[in-house]
Protein backbone atom coordinates (compact mmCIF):
# COMPACT_ATOMS: atom_id res chain seq x y z
CA UNK A 1 0.00 0.00 0.00
CA UNK A 2 1.31 3.33 -0.65
CA UNK A 3 0.93 6.12 1.29
CA UNK A 4 0.47 9.83 -0.02
CA UNK A 5 3.07 11.86 2.38
CA UNK A 6 4.46 15.42 1.22
CA UNK A 7 7.98 16.56 2.71
CA UNK A 8 7.42 19.56 5.48
CA UNK A 9 8.09 22.83 4.17
CA UNK A 10 8.11 25.04 6.74
CA UNK A 11 8.72 24.49 10.67
CA UNK A 12 5.84 26.93 11.01
CA UNK A 13 3.03 24.84 9.52
CA UNK A 14 3.70 22.29 11.54
CA UNK A 15 0.26 21.25 13.73
CA UNK A 16 -0.92 18.91 16.25
CA UNK A 17 -3.85 17.83 14.05
CA UNK A 18 -1.55 16.29 11.32
CA UNK A 19 0.10 12.83 11.29
CA UNK A 20 4.02 12.83 10.31
CA UNK A 21 6.02 10.17 9.04
CA UNK A 22 9.68 9.60 10.14
CA UNK A 23 11.90 6.75 9.00
CA UNK A 24 9.03 4.55 8.89
CA UNK A 25 6.72 5.54 11.84
CA UNK A 26 3.81 8.11 12.02
CA UNK A 27 3.81 10.60 14.57
CA UNK A 28 2.04 13.38 16.01
CA UNK A 29 3.53 16.93 16.79
CA UNK A 30 4.34 18.13 20.53
CA UNK A 31 5.68 21.19 20.89
CA UNK A 32 8.99 22.96 19.91
CA UNK A 33 11.31 24.93 22.39
CA UNK A 34 11.45 28.20 23.28
CA UNK A 35 15.04 28.90 22.19
CA UNK A 36 15.41 30.98 18.88
CA UNK A 37 18.36 29.74 18.04
CA UNK A 38 18.76 25.85 18.66
CA UNK A 39 14.70 25.19 18.22
CA UNK A 40 14.02 21.53 18.99
CA UNK A 41 10.64 20.34 17.51
CA UNK A 42 9.00 17.52 19.58
CA UNK A 43 7.33 14.51 18.25
CA UNK A 44 5.39 11.01 20.13
CA UNK A 45 4.79 7.86 17.97
CA UNK A 46 0.63 6.91 17.37
CA UNK A 47 -0.30 3.75 19.18
CA UNK A 48 1.00 0.57 17.97
CA UNK A 49 4.00 1.41 16.17
CA UNK A 50 6.69 0.35 16.26
CA UNK A 51 9.21 2.93 18.00
CA UNK A 52 7.80 3.98 21.44
CA UNK A 53 10.17 7.21 22.37
CA UNK A 54 9.61 10.58 21.84
CA UNK A 55 11.84 12.22 18.89
CA UNK A 56 13.49 15.21 19.14
CA UNK A 57 14.73 16.70 16.06
CA UNK A 58 16.09 20.20 14.89
CA UNK A 59 14.96 22.46 12.00
CA UNK A 60 17.15 21.34 9.47
CA UNK A 61 15.96 17.24 9.82
CA UNK A 62 12.80 17.68 9.91
CA UNK A 63 12.88 20.16 6.94
CA UNK A 64 14.90 17.10 5.33
CA UNK A 65 13.54 13.82 6.88
CA UNK A 66 9.69 14.32 8.21
CA UNK A 67 6.77 14.18 5.82
CA UNK A 68 3.01 15.20 6.87
CA UNK A 69 0.44 12.20 5.76
CA UNK A 70 -2.60 14.61 4.73
CA UNK A 71 -4.65 11.67 4.29
CA UNK A 72 -4.52 10.97 8.16
CA UNK A 73 -5.37 15.12 8.56
CA UNK A 74 -7.03 15.60 12.04
CA UNK A 75 -6.95 12.30 12.94
CA UNK A 76 -6.13 12.76 16.40
CA UNK A 77 -5.37 16.08 18.79
CA UNK A 78 -2.69 16.38 21.32
CA UNK A 79 -3.11 19.18 23.97
CA UNK A 80 0.46 19.45 25.70
CA UNK A 81 0.38 20.99 29.42
CA UNK A 82 2.96 22.20 31.89
CA UNK A 83 2.08 18.58 33.60
CA UNK A 84 0.49 16.22 30.81
CA UNK A 85 -0.25 15.46 27.30
CA UNK A 86 -3.89 14.66 27.19
CA UNK A 87 -4.77 12.68 23.46
CA UNK A 88 -7.88 12.62 21.82
CA UNK A 89 -8.67 10.97 18.87
CA UNK A 90 -12.13 11.55 16.96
Amino acid sequence: MMIDKQLVGCVTLLSQSKTYWFDGTLYRYLTSSDSIRYTQYYFRPLPRQSKTADLKLNRDKVLRFVYEIPSLYNQHRAMMTTTAIQLSFF
